[in-house]
């Protein structure tokens, strides 16, 4: 079971703060973001435009990222900020 977490403005359009994904073991991040875009196309395509951070495990990692099963995906939206 694959975790993932939506963050900040990405919580109002998935609905929910978080989801629960049963991918095959050696999945990738690619194919998590299919699944996602299965339940919300909109968040779908904003993965594929890499209009949204991700993370696994805490590290920012790319789409062919091998998923193992308990790993919690953060998905953020773009942000800026500084002084």
């Amino acid at each position: 079971m694959i975790i993932v977490k939506y963050f900040a403005s990405l919580k109002n359009i998935a609905g929910k703060e978080e989801d629960r994904f049963d991918l095959a073991n050696g999945s990738t991040l690619n194919e998590l973001c299919q699944a996602i875009s299965k339940t919300n196309p909109q968040l779908g395509k904003m993965v594929q435009e890499k209009k949204v951070m991700i993370s696994v495990n805490l590290d920012v990692v790319s789409l062919d990222h091998i998923l193992n099963d308990g790993d919690e995906v953060a998905l953020l939206p773009p942000f800026s900020g500084g002084i």
